[in-house]
Protein backbone atom coordinates (compact mmCIF):
# COMPACT_ATOMS: atom_id res chain seq x y z
CA UNK A 1 0.00 0.00 0.00
CA UNK A 2 1.04 3.75 -0.65
CA UNK A 3 3.20 5.44 2.34
CA UNK A 4 1.74 8.91 2.92
CA UNK A 5 2.53 11.00 0.04
CA UNK A 6 5.04 8.52 -1.49
CA UNK A 7 4.92 5.04 -2.44
CA UNK A 8 3.06 2.15 -0.53
CA UNK A 9 2.53 1.97 2.85
CA UNK A 10 -0.10 -1.07 4.76
CA UNK A 11 -1.80 1.74 7.52
CA UNK A 12 -2.35 -1.04 9.87
CA UNK A 13 -4.15 -0.08 13.03
CA UNK A 14 -3.98 -1.91 16.46
CA UNK A 15 -7.08 -4.11 16.65
CA UNK A 16 -5.91 -4.63 20.14
CA UNK A 17 -8.16 -8.01 21.36
CA UNK A 18 -9.04 -8.12 25.25
CA UNK A 19 -8.39 -11.29 27.39
CA UNK A 20 -11.27 -12.67 25.67
CA UNK A 21 -10.69 -12.41 22.69
CA UNK A 22 -6.98 -14.29 23.28
CA UNK A 23 -9.70 -17.33 24.25
CA UNK A 24 -10.75 -17.34 20.22
CA UNK A 25 -7.72 -20.11 19.51
CA UNK A 26 -7.48 -21.29 16.15
CA UNK A 27 -9.90 -21.12 13.47
CA UNK A 28 -9.99 -21.66 9.75
CA UNK A 29 -8.40 -19.54 7.65
CA UNK A 30 -10.95 -18.17 4.85
CA UNK A 31 -7.93 -18.35 1.90
CA UNK A 32 -6.48 -21.13 2.65
CA UNK A 33 -8.70 -23.33 4.62
CA UNK A 34 -6.01 -24.55 7.11
CA UNK A 35 -5.86 -24.15 10.72
CA UNK A 36 -5.06 -20.25 11.68
CA UNK A 37 -3.56 -18.84 14.73
CA UNK A 38 -5.70 -15.31 15.39
CA UNK A 39 -6.14 -14.14 18.42
CA UNK A 40 -9.57 -12.21 17.62
CA UNK A 41 -13.12 -13.74 16.37
CA UNK A 42 -14.58 -12.44 13.73
CA UNK A 43 -17.19 -10.41 15.56
CA UNK A 44 -14.54 -8.87 17.38
CA UNK A 45 -12.74 -8.00 13.84
CA UNK A 46 -15.72 -5.80 12.85
CA UNK A 47 -16.91 -4.26 16.40
CA UNK A 48 -12.70 -2.85 16.49
CA UNK A 49 -12.41 -1.66 12.44
CA UNK A 50 -16.32 -0.19 13.71
CA UNK A 51 -14.58 1.61 16.56
CA UNK A 52 -11.79 2.47 15.09
CA UNK A 53 -13.36 4.18 11.72
CA UNK A 54 -14.02 7.79 14.00
CA UNK A 55 -11.01 8.13 14.19
CA UNK A 56 -9.46 7.26 10.69
CA UNK A 57 -11.96 9.55 9.98
CA UNK A 58 -10.73 13.02 11.76
CA UNK A 59 -6.94 11.57 10.74
CA UNK A 60 -7.75 11.89 7.22
CA UNK A 61 -10.03 14.88 7.21
CA UNK A 62 -13.50 12.75 6.24
CA UNK A 63 -14.80 11.68 3.41
CA UNK A 64 -14.62 13.42 -0.10
CA UNK A 65 -17.76 15.37 -0.31
CA UNK A 66 -18.71 13.70 -3.61
CA UNK A 67 -21.66 11.28 -3.32
CA UNK A 68 -21.20 10.26 -7.42
CA UNK A 69 -17.61 9.68 -6.37
CA UNK A 70 -18.06 7.40 -3.22
CA UNK A 71 -21.16 5.65 -4.93
CA UNK A 72 -18.65 4.52 -8.05
CA UNK A 73 -16.05 3.31 -5.73
CA UNK A 74 -18.42 1.34 -3.39
CA UNK A 75 -19.80 -0.19 -6.45
CA UNK A 76 -16.46 -1.73 -7.65
CA UNK A 77 -14.93 -2.06 -4.44
CA UNK A 78 -18.31 -4.06 -3.94
CA UNK A 79 -18.64 -6.47 -6.94
CA UNK A 80 -14.77 -7.28 -5.89
CA UNK A 81 -15.25 -7.99 -2.85
CA UNK A 82 -18.47 -10.23 -3.79
CA UNK A 83 -15.52 -12.20 -5.87
CA UNK A 84 -13.41 -13.12 -2.66
CA UNK A 85 -12.95 -15.70 -0.21
CA UNK A 86 -15.45 -13.65 2.29
CA UNK A 87 -18.27 -12.39 -0.01
CA UNK A 88 -20.40 -13.07 3.03
CA UNK A 89 -18.44 -10.15 4.95
CA UNK A 90 -20.37 -6.45 5.36
CA UNK A 91 -17.55 -4.65 3.35
CA UNK A 92 -17.52 -0.58 3.64
CA UNK A 93 -15.43 1.16 0.95
CA UNK A 94 -14.93 5.09 1.34
CA UNK A 95 -12.71 7.47 -0.48
CA UNK A 96 -11.19 9.67 1.67
CA UNK A 97 -10.19 13.27 1.30
CA UNK A 98 -6.90 13.31 1.45
CA UNK A 99 -4.28 14.22 -0.68
CA UNK A 100 -1.64 11.15 0.52
CA UNK A 101 -1.09 8.36 -1.96
CA UNK A 102 -2.55 5.74 0.35
CA UNK A 103 -5.24 2.69 0.62
CA UNK A 104 -5.63 0.88 3.56
CA UNK A 105 -8.14 -1.56 5.49
CA UNK A 106 -8.70 -2.20 9.35
CA UNK A 107 -10.37 -5.34 8.76
CA UNK A 108 -13.83 -6.09 9.09
CA UNK A 109 -14.62 -5.24 5.89
CA UNK A 110 -13.51 -1.62 6.20
CA UNK A 111 -11.51 -0.59 3.21
CA UNK A 112 -10.44 3.40 2.51
CA UNK A 113 -8.80 4.80 -0.32
CA UNK A 114 -7.71 8.43 -1.03
CA UNK A 115 -8.78 10.72 -3.35
CA UNK A 116 -4.81 11.12 -3.76
CA UNK A 117 -4.11 7.73 -4.94
CA UNK A 118 -6.86 8.08 -7.41
CA UNK A 119 -5.52 10.99 -9.35
CA UNK A 120 -2.65 8.70 -10.34
CA UNK A 121 -4.88 5.42 -11.34
CA UNK A 122 -5.95 5.26 -15.02
CA UNK A 123 -8.47 2.71 -15.14
CA UNK A 124 -11.29 1.32 -13.60
CA UNK A 125 -9.00 -2.34 -13.19
CA UNK A 126 -6.53 -0.17 -11.57
CA UNK A 127 -9.07 1.03 -8.93
CA UNK A 128 -10.43 -2.40 -8.62
CA UNK A 129 -6.73 -3.73 -8.69
CA UNK A 130 -5.87 -1.52 -5.77
CA UNK A 131 -9.07 -2.40 -3.73
CA UNK A 132 -9.02 -5.77 -4.63
CA UNK A 133 -5.24 -6.02 -2.82
CA UNK A 134 -7.02 -3.98 0.51
CA UNK A 135 -9.65 -6.95 0.30
CA UNK A 136 -7.11 -9.33 -0.05
CA UNK A 137 -5.76 -8.69 3.37
CA UNK A 138 -9.26 -8.72 4.74
CA UNK A 139 -10.14 -11.70 3.40
CA UNK A 140 -6.46 -13.29 4.88
CA UNK A 141 -7.18 -11.82 7.79
CA UNK A 142 -3.87 -10.17 7.67
CA UNK A 143 -4.69 -7.15 10.16
CA UNK A 144 -5.55 -9.41 12.87
CA UNK A 145 -2.91 -12.06 12.10
CA UNK A 146 -0.67 -8.47 13.17
CA UNK A 147 -2.60 -7.86 16.34
CA UNK A 148 0.35 -9.21 18.23
CA UNK A 149 2.69 -6.05 16.76
CA UNK A 150 0.03 -3.32 16.70
CA UNK A 151 -0.93 -0.81 19.74
CA UNK A 152 -3.90 1.32 18.98
CA UNK A 153 -3.25 4.69 20.27
CA UNK A 154 -4.84 7.25 21.43
CA UNK A 155 -2.70 10.41 20.37
CA UNK A 156 -4.89 13.08 22.09
CA UNK A 157 -2.57 15.97 23.03
CA UNK A 158 0.37 14.64 21.22
CA UNK A 159 -1.73 15.30 17.73
CA UNK A 160 -2.38 18.77 18.20
CA UNK A 161 -0.94 19.91 21.45
CA UNK A 162 0.79 22.96 20.14
CA UNK A 163 4.12 22.48 21.60
CA UNK A 164 2.80 22.57 25.63
CA UNK A 165 1.38 19.46 26.13
CA UNK A 166 -0.76 21.63 27.97
CA UNK A 167 -3.52 18.87 29.38
CA UNK A 168 -6.05 22.32 28.87
CA UNK A 169 -5.28 22.44 25.51
CA UNK A 170 -5.84 18.37 24.80
CA UNK A 171 -9.38 19.06 27.02
CA UNK A 172 -10.33 21.70 24.43
CA UNK A 173 -8.46 20.14 21.58
CA UNK A 174 -11.11 16.59 21.94
CA UNK A 175 -8.86 15.25 18.94
CA UNK A 176 -8.33 11.82 19.16
CA UNK A 177 -6.47 9.81 16.42
CA UNK A 178 -5.01 6.08 15.40
CA UNK A 179 -1.27 5.61 15.13
CA UNK A 180 0.52 4.03 11.97
CA UNK A 181 2.72 1.36 13.98
CA UNK A 182 3.66 -1.82 11.50
CA UNK A 183 3.77 -2.71 7.78
CA UNK A 184 3.00 -5.72 6.74
CA UNK A 185 5.48 -8.22 6.22
CA UNK A 186 6.69 -9.19 2.82
CA UNK A 187 4.93 -12.91 2.79
CA UNK A 188 1.08 -10.89 3.58
CA UNK A 189 1.96 -8.14 1.05
CA UNK A 190 2.74 -10.43 -1.86
CA UNK A 191 -0.52 -12.70 -0.94
CA UNK A 192 -2.79 -9.46 -1.23
CA UNK A 193 -1.07 -8.53 -4.62
CA UNK A 194 -2.00 -12.24 -5.19
CA UNK A 195 -5.21 -12.36 -3.96
CA UNK A 196 -5.98 -9.41 -5.56
CA UNK A 197 -4.87 -10.74 -9.14
CA UNK A 198 -7.24 -13.27 -8.69
CA UNK A 199 -10.50 -10.81 -7.77
CA UNK A 200 -9.76 -9.01 -10.92
CA UNK A 201 -10.11 -12.24 -12.84
CA UNK A 202 -12.71 -12.96 -11.03
CA UNK A 203 -14.54 -9.51 -12.26
CA UNK A 204 -13.68 -10.00 -15.28
CA UNK A 205 -10.85 -7.75 -15.69
CA UNK A 206 -6.77 -9.07 -16.36
CA UNK A 207 -5.38 -9.94 -13.46
CA UNK A 208 -2.19 -8.19 -15.43
CA UNK A 209 -3.68 -4.88 -14.00
CA UNK A 210 -1.81 -5.50 -10.74
CA UNK A 211 1.21 -4.93 -12.35
CA UNK A 212 0.03 -1.51 -14.09
CA UNK A 213 -0.70 -0.22 -10.45
CA UNK A 214 2.95 -1.78 -9.12
CA UNK A 215 4.78 -0.12 -12.10
CA UNK A 216 3.20 3.14 -11.22
CA UNK A 217 3.91 3.33 -7.70
CA UNK A 218 7.38 1.88 -8.72
CA UNK A 219 7.75 5.23 -10.73
CA UNK A 220 6.46 7.25 -7.61
CA UNK A 221 9.41 5.65 -6.13
CA UNK A 222 11.53 6.65 -8.48
CA UNK A 223 10.60 9.66 -9.11
CA UNK A 224 10.59 10.44 -5.52
CA UNK A 225 14.31 9.51 -5.12
CA UNK A 226 15.25 12.16 -7.78
CA UNK A 227 13.55 14.80 -6.23
CA UNK A 228 14.99 14.02 -2.77
CA UNK A 229 17.92 13.89 -4.01
CA UNK A 230 17.90 17.57 -5.48
CA UNK A 231 15.77 18.98 -2.54
CA UNK A 232 18.88 17.16 -0.93
CA UNK A 233 16.92 15.29 1.55
CA UNK A 234 16.09 11.90 2.14
CA UNK A 235 13.82 9.77 -0.07
CA UNK A 236 10.34 9.34 1.65
CA UNK A 237 9.76 5.25 0.60
CA UNK A 238 8.13 2.69 1.54
CA UNK A 239 11.36 0.24 2.38
CA UNK A 240 13.10 2.70 3.81
CA UNK A 241 10.68 3.10 6.78
CA UNK A 242 10.01 -0.99 6.97
CA UNK A 243 12.85 -2.39 5.90
CA UNK A 244 11.07 -5.99 5.85
CA UNK A 245 9.18 -4.89 2.65
CA UNK A 246 10.80 -5.77 -0.67
CA UNK A 247 11.16 -3.11 -2.59
CA UNK A 248 9.11 -2.61 -5.74
CA UNK A 249 11.02 -4.45 -8.18
CA UNK A 250 11.40 -7.45 -6.58
CA UNK A 251 7.69 -7.18 -6.00
CA UNK A 252 6.62 -6.69 -9.47
CA UNK A 253 8.41 -9.46 -10.46
CA UNK A 254 6.04 -11.59 -8.25
CA UNK A 255 3.08 -10.01 -8.85
CA UNK A 256 4.19 -10.88 -12.61
CA UNK A 257 4.46 -14.45 -11.51
CA UNK A 258 1.52 -14.43 -10.08
CA UNK A 259 -0.98 -12.77 -12.78
CA UNK A 260 0.76 -14.95 -15.42
CA UNK A 261 -0.59 -17.88 -14.05
CA UNK A 262 -4.22 -16.76 -13.77
CA UNK A 263 -3.76 -15.05 -17.16
CA UNK A 264 -6.13 -16.82 -19.85
CA UNK A 265 -9.66 -16.61 -21.22
CA UNK A 266 -11.49 -13.81 -22.32
CA UNK A 267 -10.69 -11.32 -19.74
CA UNK A 268 -7.38 -10.31 -21.39
CA UNK A 269 -9.01 -7.96 -23.66
CA UNK A 270 -11.75 -6.68 -22.24
CA UNK A 271 -11.73 -2.85 -21.60
CA UNK A 272 -9.71 -2.12 -18.35
CA UNK A 273 -12.67 1.19 -18.37
CA UNK A 274 -9.67 3.96 -18.98
CA UNK A 275 -12.18 6.34 -19.83
CA UNK A 276 -14.89 5.75 -17.39
CA UNK A 277 -12.63 5.91 -14.80
CA UNK A 278 -10.81 9.41 -15.95
CA UNK A 279 -14.73 10.50 -16.45
CA UNK A 280 -15.36 9.73 -13.15
CA UNK A 281 -12.08 11.27 -11.09
CA UNK A 282 -12.66 14.83 -13.64
CA UNK A 283 -12.67 17.64 -10.91
CA UNK A 284 -10.97 15.45 -8.31
CA UNK A 285 -8.65 18.57 -6.02
CA UNK A 286 -4.90 17.53 -7.29
CA UNK A 287 -3.58 18.51 -3.66
CA UNK A 288 -5.77 19.84 -0.91
CA UNK A 289 -9.45 20.42 -1.82
CA UNK A 290 -11.41 23.50 -0.98
CA UNK A 291 -12.55 22.34 2.75
CA UNK A 292 -8.90 22.02 3.37
CA UNK A 293 -7.44 25.30 2.34
CA UNK A 294 -4.81 25.65 -0.42
CA UNK A 295 -1.82 27.21 -1.00
CA UNK A 296 -0.89 29.58 -3.92
CA UNK A 297 2.99 30.11 -3.63
CA UNK A 298 3.83 31.25 -0.07
CA UNK A 299 0.31 32.22 0.50
CA UNK A 300 -2.67 30.50 2.25
CA UNK A 301 -6.36 30.34 1.56
CA UNK A 302 -9.37 29.04 2.59
CA UNK A 303 -12.36 29.72 1.12
CA UNK A 304 -14.73 27.99 3.94
CA UNK A 305 -13.19 29.88 6.96
CA UNK A 306 -13.01 33.09 4.44
CA UNK A 307 -9.13 33.65 5.56
CA UNK A 308 -5.86 34.06 3.75
CA UNK A 309 -2.70 34.76 5.24
CA UNK A 310 1.13 34.67 3.75
CA UNK A 311 4.42 32.63 5.05
CA UNK A 312 7.65 33.51 4.82
CA UNK A 313 8.89 33.52 1.19
CA UNK A 314 11.40 30.05 0.85
CA UNK A 315 10.06 28.45 3.82
CA UNK A 316 8.70 24.93 3.67
CA UNK A 317 4.54 24.90 4.27
CA UNK A 318 2.55 21.71 4.80
CA UNK A 319 -1.20 21.95 4.98
CA UNK A 320 -2.10 19.05 7.36
CA UNK A 321 -4.99 17.62 8.39
CA UNK A 322 -5.34 19.49 11.90
CA UNK A 323 -3.11 22.20 10.84
CA UNK A 324 -1.02 24.68 8.63
CA UNK A 325 2.75 24.09 9.50
CA UNK A 326 5.99 26.33 8.15
CA UNK A 327 9.27 24.97 8.03
CA UNK A 328 12.41 27.47 8.12
CA UNK A 329 14.68 26.71 4.52
CA UNK A 330 17.69 25.76 7.49
CA UNK A 331 15.31 23.89 9.59
CA UNK A 332 15.58 25.73 12.37
CA UNK A 333 12.43 27.25 13.17
CA UNK A 334 9.05 26.50 12.46
CA UNK A 335 5.58 28.04 12.90
CA UNK A 336 2.09 26.50 13.15
CA UNK A 337 -1.54 27.35 13.19
CA UNK A 338 -4.51 25.34 13.86
CA UNK A 339 -7.95 26.10 15.17
CA UNK A 340 -10.37 25.65 17.97
CA UNK A 341 -13.62 26.27 19.19
CA UNK A 342 -13.18 28.77 22.28
CA UNK A 343 -15.62 27.88 25.05
CA UNK A 344 -18.85 30.48 25.44
CA UNK A 345 -17.77 33.49 26.57
CA UNK A 346 -14.29 33.32 26.21
CA UNK A 347 -12.43 35.74 24.65
CA UNK A 348 -8.28 35.72 23.40
CA UNK A 349 -6.44 36.17 26.64
CA UNK A 350 -8.64 34.12 28.91
CA UNK A 351 -8.44 31.49 26.09
CA UNK A 352 -4.81 31.86 25.59
CA UNK A 353 -4.44 31.85 29.62
CA UNK A 354 -5.60 28.12 29.75
CA UNK A 355 -3.71 26.91 27.32
CA UNK A 356 -0.59 28.31 28.77
CA UNK A 357 -2.06 27.42 32.56
CA UNK A 358 1.28 25.73 33.50
CA UNK A 359 3.69 27.80 31.70
CA UNK A 360 5.42 30.48 32.71
CA UNK A 361 4.61 33.45 30.00
CA UNK A 362 5.93 37.04 29.43
CA UNK A 363 5.62 39.56 26.92
CA UNK A 364 1.59 39.19 27.28
CA UNK A 365 0.09 42.08 25.65
CA UNK A 366 -3.02 41.86 23.70
CA UNK A 367 -2.93 42.24 19.86
CA UNK A 368 -5.11 43.58 16.54
CA UNK A 369 -4.34 42.26 13.27
CA UNK A 370 -6.71 43.09 10.39
CA UNK A 371 -9.54 44.22 12.73
CA UNK A 372 -9.12 40.76 14.39
CA UNK A 373 -8.46 40.38 18.21
CA UNK A 374 -6.36 38.53 19.56
CA UNK A 375 -3.79 38.29 22.61
CA UNK A 376 -0.46 37.07 22.60
CA UNK A 377 2.46 35.98 25.01
CA UNK A 378 5.94 34.23 25.01
CA UNK A 379 6.29 31.08 26.60
CA UNK A 380 10.17 30.73 28.69
CA UNK A 381 10.43 27.23 27.80
CA UNK A 382 8.18 25.08 26.08
CA UNK A 383 8.12 21.42 24.77
CA UNK A 384 8.75 22.22 20.90
CA UNK A 385 10.19 20.41 18.40
CA UNK A 386 13.87 21.57 19.25
CA UNK A 387 13.66 20.37 23.08
CA UNK A 388 12.46 22.99 25.66
CA UNK A 389 12.60 26.23 24.43
CA UNK A 390 11.32 29.72 24.58
CA UNK A 391 8.05 29.92 21.86
CA UNK A 392 5.58 32.66 20.87
CA UNK A 393 2.23 31.87 20.90
CA UNK A 394 -0.53 34.40 19.51
CA UNK A 395 -4.56 33.72 19.41
CA UNK A 396 -6.83 35.45 16.87
CA UNK A 397 -10.36 35.55 16.76
CA UNK A 398 -12.56 34.98 13.37
CA UNK A 399 -15.73 34.07 12.57
CA UNK A 400 -16.15 32.10 16.13
CA UNK A 401 -13.06 30.23 15.94
CA UNK A 402 -9.85 30.50 17.61
CA UNK A 403 -6.59 30.78 15.48
CA UNK A 404 -3.66 29.53 17.64
CA UNK A 405 -0.45 30.25 15.91
CA UNK A 406 2.88 28.98 18.26
CA UNK A 407 6.58 29.53 16.79
CA UNK A 408 9.73 28.12 17.67
CA UNK A 409 13.66 28.52 16.84
CA UNK A 410 16.44 26.21 17.74
CA UNK A 411 19.07 27.71 20.02
CA UNK A 412 17.30 30.51 21.57
CA UNK A 413 16.98 31.83 24.26
CA UNK A 414 14.45 34.69 26.08
CA UNK A 415 12.72 34.67 22.57
CA UNK A 416 12.75 32.50 19.15
CA UNK A 417 15.56 33.92 17.06
CA UNK A 418 12.81 34.30 14.44
CA UNK A 419 10.00 36.15 16.25
CA UNK A 420 9.91 39.08 14.41
CA UNK A 421 9.27 37.05 11.00
CA UNK A 422 6.64 35.08 13.40
CA UNK A 423 5.26 38.30 14.28
CA UNK A 424 4.84 39.60 10.45
CA UNK A 425 3.59 36.28 9.63
CA UNK A 426 0.71 36.65 12.05
CA UNK A 427 -0.21 40.41 10.92
CA UNK A 428 -1.08 38.88 7.14
CA UNK A 429 -4.02 36.88 8.83
CA UNK A 430 -7.12 38.44 7.11
CA UNK A 431 -10.29 38.16 6.13
CA UNK A 432 -11.12 37.07 2.00
CA UNK A 433 -11.66 40.15 -0.15
CA UNK A 434 -14.58 38.55 -2.70
CA UNK A 435 -12.13 38.98 -5.61
CA UNK A 436 -9.69 36.42 -3.75
CA UNK A 437 -12.07 33.65 -3.31
CA UNK A 438 -11.01 32.05 -6.66
CA UNK A 439 -7.95 31.82 -5.79
CA UNK A 440 -9.36 29.92 -2.50
CA UNK A 441 -9.67 27.00 -5.41
CA UNK A 442 -7.48 23.96 -5.45
CA UNK A 443 -6.18 22.34 -8.75
CA UNK A 444 -8.49 19.92 -9.93
CA UNK A 445 -7.77 17.23 -12.69
CA UNK A 446 -9.45 17.96 -16.18
CA UNK A 447 -8.94 15.58 -19.30
CA UNK A 448 -8.59 16.26 -22.59
CA UNK A 449 -8.67 14.57 -25.88
CA UNK A 450 -4.72 14.19 -27.48
CA UNK A 451 -3.56 15.04 -30.77
CA UNK A 452 -0.97 14.02 -32.93
CA UNK A 453 0.69 17.19 -31.66
CA UNK A 454 -0.17 16.70 -27.66
CA UNK A 455 3.60 16.24 -26.03
CA UNK A 456 3.25 16.32 -22.26
CA UNK A 457 6.50 18.60 -22.15
CA UNK A 458 4.16 21.62 -23.96
CA UNK A 459 1.06 20.80 -21.70
CA UNK A 460 3.11 21.17 -18.64
CA UNK A 461 4.23 24.51 -19.93
CA UNK A 462 0.52 26.05 -18.84
CA UNK A 463 0.52 23.84 -15.97
CA UNK A 464 -0.53 26.04 -12.77
CA UNK A 465 1.66 22.86 -10.79
CA UNK A 466 4.08 25.38 -9.30
CA UNK A 467 7.39 22.39 -9.26
CA UNK A 468 8.15 19.29 -11.33
CA UNK A 469 4.70 20.37 -13.57
CA UNK A 470 6.73 17.64 -16.40
CA UNK A 471 7.06 14.66 -14.29
CA UNK A 472 3.91 15.06 -12.38
CA UNK A 473 2.01 15.01 -15.31
CA UNK A 474 3.69 11.75 -17.07
CA UNK A 475 3.00 10.18 -13.70
CA UNK A 476 -0.88 11.03 -13.53
CA UNK A 477 -1.12 9.47 -16.77
CA UNK A 478 1.54 6.80 -16.57
CA UNK A 479 3.68 7.96 -19.20
CA UNK A 480 6.62 8.32 -17.10
CA UNK A 481 9.84 9.30 -17.45
CA UNK A 482 9.63 9.78 -21.23
CA UNK A 483 6.55 8.04 -22.67
CA UNK A 484 4.36 10.39 -24.86
CA UNK A 485 0.41 9.98 -25.43
CA UNK A 486 -1.39 8.31 -28.34
CA UNK A 487 -3.45 10.38 -30.57
CA UNK A 488 -6.94 9.90 -29.44
CA UNK A 489 -5.68 9.22 -25.56
CA UNK A 490 -7.79 10.85 -23.23
CA UNK A 491 -5.53 12.27 -20.67
CA UNK A 492 -5.50 14.24 -17.59
CA UNK A 493 -4.74 17.50 -17.29
CA UNK A 494 -4.38 20.04 -14.23
CA UNK A 495 -6.11 23.08 -13.65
Amino acid sequence: MPLKNTIRAVLLLALAAGPAALLSGCASNPVTGRPDLVFQSEAGEIKRSKEVHPLIMQQFGGPYDDQQLQAYVNEVGQRTAKASHRPELEYHFMVLDSEDINAFTTGGGYVYITRGIMNYLNSEAELAAVLGHEVGHVTARHPVRQQSKSTLSNIGAAAVGIFTGSADLAGLANYAGAALVSGYGRDQELEADRLGAEYLKNVGFAPTSMIDVVRLLKNQEMFEIQRAREEKREPRVYHGVFATHPDNDQRLTEVVKAAEKLKGGPTDNLDPGREKYLKAIEGLPMGPSRSQGVLKGNRFYHADLGLTLAFPSGWTVENQADRVVALSPQKDSVLQMQTQAPPPNTGPREFLSRLLARSSASQSEPIEVNGLQGYTAIVRAAATPFGMMPARYVVLYHNNLAYIFAGASKGSTGAPKADPLFMSTVKTFRRLKQNEFALAEPYKIKTIRATESTRIADLAKTSPLPEYAEQQLRLLNDLYPNKEPQPGQLIKIVQ
